[in-house]
């Protein structure tokens, strides 16, 4: 690449520029868009000229505020897939944008870089909303002091191998409905709830690398009862192999008996609650700071 090519062939006044953008989904799929007419290979990416792929002028600023623009394009099977868009694949995505000298795609600028934030689609197009790096600001950073681990089960702060034995389950479903509901046979060695709050992944089939997060997990009979918060949003079909991981809620209780981690819990358990904010002395009552059998308060 170089930038002072580019910026050499603008100066002439007679240019050949056009806009590239390339996106890299999560679960890593690369796909590149031009609104020039022919593909150009940028950075790397081919970039397709026949998706329909438009955006807004991009909005820039030399502070904090949010840099944001918008990309539009038409729904087709060989680019962007309606039933990617709704199964969340396009979600968070990484979005780098180009300006491009065509006549020699080895020079370019990035213009924009950032991730995809509300997609919405309307027919047979979409609209994306790009974020700027700095919306990285706008999420909370820091710990909070509840009483409730705030460590993700399995992360670096957790620390525990959710690749034991025990703790997790491959198995092909026998039932689907609505991506949200599951039934699954010879499953009944885990204790009834023992997968409540974990995780779902799908391992095959037309939803392979979606997660969804457990809210139901039941023995019914012969056959088990795992039901998500939200559908998986793809298409789900009896056979399609689905990996489970145990569920944590996060009390001390949970982390001690059932996985036997509490030297890494990230709780504060001990902190005395809004009672005990708002408790006043009364007559006959200790009031020395320690906790009452029975209630809260001192």
């Amino acid at each position: 690449m170089t930038r002072e090519a580019l910026f050499s062939h603008l100066e002439t006044g007679s240019t050949s520029v056009c806009r590239s953008w390339v996106i890299r989904r999560r679960d890593g799929v690369v796909l590149g868009f031009t609104d020039h007419d022919r593909d150009l290979v940028v950075d790397g990416v081919t970039c397709r000229a026949d998706t329909g792929m438009t955006a807004r002028a991009l909005q820039q600023t030399t502070g904090l505020s949010v840099d944001n623009t918008e990309a539009f394009g038409a729904l087709s099977a060989s680019a962007i897939a309606e039933d990617d868009l709704v199964a969340g694949r396009f979600d968070r995505a990484e979005v780098v944008a180009y300006l491009v000298n065509w006549a020699n795609p080895q020079d370019f600028l990035i213009q924009f870089r950032g991730n995809l934030g509300e997609i919405s689609r309307v027919g047979g197009s979409f609209k994306a909303e790009l974020r700027g790096l700095t919306d990285l600001l706008n999420r909370p950073h820091g710990m909070a002091y509840t009483p409730g681990c705030s460590a993700v089960l399995g992360d670096s702060r957790c620390r525990f191998d959710l690749g034991q034995p025990g703790y997790f389950v491959e198995v092909a479903v026998d039932s689907a409905e609505e991506g949200r509901v599951f039934r699954i046979r010879n499953f009944a060695t885990f204790d009834d709830r023992w997968f409540e709050g974990g995780r779902l992944e799908v391992i095959n089939g037309a939803a392979a690398g979606l997660i969804g997060v457990v809210k139901i997990d039941r023995q019914e009979g012969e056959l088990r009862r795992v039901e998500l918060w939200q559908s998986i949003r793809a298409d789900m079909q009896p056979g399609n192999t689905v990996r489970i991981q145990a569920g944590c809620d996060k009390t001390t209780v949970t982390c001690r008996a059932k996985f036997a981690n509490f030297l890494n819990f990230r709780g504060f358990p001990h902190i005395p609650g809004e009672d005990w904010l708002a408790s006043y002395p009364v007559p006959g009552r200790p009031n020395g700071g320690a906790r009452r059998v029975g209630g809260g308060g001192v």
